[in-house]
């Protein structure tokens, strides 16, 4: 393709690119919310063994993260380049995968069956579909575009996406999921049948996304390598990866920041239906946290252009941390306080949310400066399996959590003292994981407004002399 004719960067790249997360998590929110839900309360499977199986799929995430970002780094670019085709690809299977793990007709199978079913489904989705679809995407931004404002503004974008997808989810989600008994409990609507309806609904949803996040958007960045450079082995590029300090400060964050938000997506379903008895509640809660996220958008881009994503993302987390450790101090018992309240502080993890796509570019960038070759896919593939782990952490420590406090998934409502472990998981736990996200942004990863300044400058100047050399 001459490069004259491509399109130059604007509008329609943020907005096809937000339409690639929005598509993402209509399965992963999904998922991160309800799935757990689904197992306990509709499959009736412990909180235990639903942990052990997020950690198990881990494992094999550790494998097909890696090597998804190798095959997206050693492939040739296609017609529609070197990222998008997988979108393409992947579309279909990952929807259809997602609609699987939803299945309630399988409430009065026997246990083994049920414990078949949710290990086959889960890993099908999650490590090998979601991967192959969320790889190259999260690689794609890289590609986009160079600039780092401009990169800043895809990651907001892809925020905002996300955004989206968990304001349907999180906000309607507990509507349609949950009903009022005759007691005035909350149960699971239809015995659980509403699952594979959601499901299919959000499965059709992610595919529009996707085509719409495929169509949008223009691969413009084209990494070639310079043949005067010594040859790079895959030894030495595993080397500067894994010996990266900005990489293993993203990722320490990043586990930190999974572990928090999951898991307290996960106990808020617990704790708003069963400790303060609404559900309507945790929408508007939802809601609220949904719709400041969207205003807190508008200015991400100035503020990360003023005090820099690395700094600014330590401070906002750090509040956030803070907020919830005096929720957890204070016991509200006021729902609606403690809503309002909660949706407040979470505001700073939405901001690192918002900007921790544009750190993860510089990442790749700053290893392509120490290493002298550019690993888009592997890069992100490590970053994957990270969040993964995040994810099943958080899945694993919330039901070995409702475990450890007594949660008795069959009882329509629980003893004094498992309310208060409830209160004490969605405040306490929450608040310390933020202020650990606070610290490995501040005190580990490395990556200052100054330093992604000057990488930026020097990768420009690298590709310039291989231009003109040709």
């Amino acid at each position: 393709m001459n490069e004259k004719k491509v399109k130059p960067f604007g509008l329609k790249d943020k907005i096809g690119y937000m339409f690639g997360d929005f598509g993402n998590d209509f399965t992963f929110m999904f998922s991160s919310t309800f799935l757990m839900v689904f197992y306990t309360k509709v499959l009736g499977i412990s909180g235990a063994a639903v942990g052990t199986l997020f950690l198990v799929a881990r494992f094999v995430d550790a494998v097909t993260d890696i090597t998804m970002g190798r095959i997206v780094d050693k492939c040739k670019p296609g017609k529609d380049g070197k990222f998008k085709r997988w979108i393409r690809i992947m579309a279909g299977p990952v929807a259809l995968a997602s609609f699987l793990m939803y299945q309630s007709a399988l409430a009065d199978a026997s246990m083994a069956v049920k414990y078949v079913y949710m290990y086959v489904t889960y890993i099908l989705w999650g490590s090998i579909c979601y991967t192959g679809i969320n790889i190259p995407y999260g690689s794609m931004a890289s590609a986009i575009t160079d600039v780092p404002e401009e990169r800043t503004s895809l990651s907001t974008f892809r925020s905002i996406g996300a955004t989206l997808a968990n304001l349907i989810i999180g906000v309607g989600g507990p509507m349609l999921v949950y009903a009022t008994d005759e007691n005035g409990a909350q149960v699971i609507r239809g015995g659980g049948n509403i699952f594979p309806i959601l499901a299919g609904i959000f499965s059709v949803c992610a595919i529009l996304c996707y085509i719409i996040c495929y169509k949008c958007t223009t691969e413009r960045v084209k990494i070639e390598k310079d043949p005067n450079e010594p040859k790079i082995t895959l030894a030495d590029t595993v080397k500067a990866i894994f010996t990266s300090r900005a990489l293993l400060g993203i990722v320490a964050a990043a586990i930190f920041l999974l572990l928090s938000s999951l898991l307290l997506g996960s106990i808020n379903n617990y704790l708003y239906t069963d400790y303060f008895g609404s559900s309507r509640a945790l929408s508007t809660y939802n809601l609220i946290t949904m719709v400041c996220s969207l205003l807190l958008a508008t200015v991400v881009g100035a503020i990360s252009k003023t005090f820099g994503k690395k700094e600014s993302a330590a401070a906002t987390t750090a509040f956030s941390g803070i907020v919830f450790l005096l929720l957890g101090f204070l016991h509200v018992t006021n729902v609606w306080v403690f809503v309002v309240a909660a949706a407040i502080g979470y505001i700073g993890v939405n901001y690192f949310n918002m900007v921790i796509w544009a750190n993860l570019t510089d990442v790749i960038d700053d290893i392509e400066v120490q290493a002298r070759e550019r690993q888009d896919g592997v890069v992100y593939g490590v970053y994957s399996f990270a969040r993964k782990i995040g994810q099943a952490l958080a899945g694993g420590l919330g039901g070995y959590a409702l475990t450890m406090i007594a949660y008795d998934e069959k009882a329509v409502t629980q003893t004094q003292e498992v309310l208060n472990g409830l209160y004490n998981l969605g405040t306490f736990v929450p608040g310390i994981l933020f202020l650990c996200v606070a610290a490995m942004l501040a005190f580990v990863y490395p990556l200052s407004k100054k330093r992604v300044n000057r990488n930026v400058e020097i990768l420009r100047e690298r590709r310039k002399k291989l231009e003109e050399g040709k």
